[in-house]
């Protein structure tokens, strides 16, 4: 279904990189051609674990609304163990998508409402690309190569540019293949609808 913008919300917890992630999400989506592009973060108790929100927003056409994303279109869980502590679908439409970071299939995951879910798994895609600082698996920019292939709204191509663009030499050749090898080990209920108008 077309939208006028498209509102994902990120949901991760503290050092997990989720408003790192939505805001270069938002600059694959202007390279994607999408003219207005926002990405906020939204914190409560702001300590590393402690669950977090971003958002991030594009369009055609600019948008002035920075707020956060309560009727999201799709949204990205970063971290499983919070499908038990957090409705991640609360005020998500019917053809809505939610992107897990998991080793299970979309089929395995039960949310409060029947909406299409994705399902990669970013932190091994990102231990095989190397992709670890001083024992930490960095697999928030991964996931981009998820959200690319699960929704079908931002190319690869994108999603590459945005990352080379945040990492040079060795540290961007590691964040693209890890995201490649996400895009390529997405998996969805259903192909997704989304467009922007």
């Amino acid at each position: 279904m077309k939208r006028k913008c498209i509102e994902v919300r990120w949901h991760g917890r503290g050092g997990q990189g989720a408003v790192t992630a939505a805001s270069i999400l938002a600059e694959a989506a202007y390279y994607e051609g999408y003219k207005g592009v926002t990405s906020a973060p939204f914190f409560g108790a702001e300590r590393r674990g402690a669950p977090i929100i971003a958002a991030t927003r594009f369009g055609w056409e600019p948008i002035r609304t920075f707020s956060l994303v309560e009727e999201p279109d799709v949204v990205v869980v970063l971290d499983e163990t919070l499908l038990k502590v957090v409705d991640v679908t609360s005020g998500m439409r019917p053809d809505g998508l939610v992107l897990v970071n998991t080793n299970r299939t979309p089929e395995s995951i039960r949310l409060n409402k029947a909406v299409n879910v994705g399902t990669t798994h970013a932190t091994e895609w990102a231990r095989e690309a190397g992709l670890l600082v001083s024992g930490a698996i960095l697999f928030n920019t991964t996931i981009l190569g998820g959200f690319s292939k699960a929704t079908g709204l931002i190319s690869f191509e994108s999603i590459e540019k945005a990352l080379r663009n945040h990492f040079k030499g060795d540290a961007g050749e590691r964040n693209v293949r890890g995201a490649r090898l996400a895009y390529e080990g997405t998996a969805a209920l259903w192909e997704c609808t989304l467009a922007c108008a």
